[in-house]
């Protein structure tokens, strides 16, 4: 049985070890466990049999715009949409919380265009580049490809609390 549901503390091992292993392959960055742990609220995992199998997080970058980050799946279970269902947890997150965009980089545009983003100019994200990328050891040789997706922001909303009238 497959699982999508947020990350716990207990996961942070589990996804250090697979973005490292995609990591080491040139195919996304490094992350560190300490920032895991530190991010680990922003994480979704994938599991299978109550393994994690797949990852992958919502990193806000400002009152408009958040990025999907560090998504990975187990080579084992590739093809069975595990990434395509975490990119789809954390865009509820982001229509959740009334974000009008959201971007991602990747190595893997194809993937990203066939959940619905398109291809963008990462000078799109001054707040990515300018606090981040800038620090990024390829930063003056990025092959990464910018992609954006946008939600339509707050008016979608979803309210995460209702009023109840206490008054009858």
């Amino acid at each position: 049985m497959i699982v999508v549901e947020s990350a716990r503390i207990a996961d942070a091992q589990a996804i250090h070890e697979l973005v490292t292993h995609w990591a080491d392959r040139g195919d996304m960055l490094h992350r560190p466990v300490a920032e895991v742990y530190e991010s680990i609220r922003d994480f979704k995992v994938a599991r299978i049999d109550g393994e994690v199998v797949a990852c992958g997080s919502l990193h806000i970058m400002g009152p408009d715009l958040a990025e999907i980050r560090s998504l990975a799946v187990r080579e084992n279970v590739q093809g069975k949409r595990l990434g395509a269902a975490i990119v789809e947890a954390c865009l509820e997150d982001a229509r959740m919380l009334g974000l009008e965009r959201v971007f991602a980089l990747t190595y893997r545009p194809g993937f990203f265009e066939r959940q619905g983003f398109r291809l963008a100019n990462v000078m799109e994200f001054p707040q990515k580049v300018w606090n981040e990328c800038v620090r990024c050891p390829f930063f003056t040789d990025c092959r990464e490809v910018a992609v954006v997706l946008d939600l339509g922001g707050k008016d979608e909303a979803v309210p995460v609390v209702q009023a109840v009238d206490r008054s009858s």
